[in-house]
């Protein structure tokens, strides 16, 4: 049972409810004048939102009060992913690691892993973009891969050695697109991708010692 109280004199009133104040009216008219600002300077950026020629990181008034905001000044267009893969033998058959999150099997479904941040698949991605993101920690990473190291595939989505590491890996450049809806049910794929070259030839393990 909710009751309600309000104030009559140095009493309560069962019964009642409260009576809203409003606040002084220089404040209603700064609050609305405050709120227009914000819907005039918000115009621009909410146009360049909308834009085929969108700028990230750009100020549209000289207060920088209202603005777009991005990682990055620009993103690129095509997407290529690194494919990390393993084998016993030179000739394979070479198996996949799979990540948590970043692409890789085009049969399985993008993930969403938001809030969560995933740094080496991050990582990844950079590397695609330019081999010299991986400059100080790909080799490593891959020495890692060709020890068994547990820590390590531990980052991974999915190891295809479970029972011993591979005697080789190697690191090749896909390109990859979203299937169309027809492709999509033609084939069950999420993704379609193109080989587009060796991004780190096949090592073995003494190789990067």
């Amino acid at each position: 049972i909710t009751i309600g109280l309000a104030i009559v004199g140095d009493g309560l009133l069962p019964g009642s409810t409260p009576h809203q104040v409003d606040g002084p009216v220089w404040h209603q008219a700064l609050v609305v004048a405050l709120t227009a600002g914000v819907v005039v300077l918000s115009y621009r950026p909410a146009r360049n939102l909308l834009s085929r020629h969108q700028a990230m990181n750009a100020a549209f008034d000289p207060l920088h009060l209202v603005n777009t905001y991005g990682a990055f000044g620009s993103i690129t267009r095509v997407r290529q992913e690194v494919i990390v893969e393993g084998a016993d033998d030179l000739d394979g058959p070479w198996l996949e690691y799979q990540f948590k999150g970043k692409p890789g099997d085009p049969m399985r479904r993008p993930r969403q892993v938001a809030p969560y941040h995933l740094r080496l698949d991050w990582l990844l991605w950079f590397l695609a973009i330019s081999p010299a993101y991986g400059r100080d920690w790909f080799v490593p990473f891959v020495t890692r891969v060709l020890e068994g190291d547990a820590d390590t595939l531990r980052l991974l989505g999915d190891n295809p050695f479970p029972d011993h590491p591979p005697a080789y890996a190697r690191a090749t450049m896909y390109r990859y697109r979203f299937t169309t809806g027809a492709e999509r049910r033609a084939t069950g794929a999420w993704w379609d991708r193109t080989r587009e070259g060796e991004l780190l030839r096949p090592v073995r393990l003494e190789d990067l010692r």
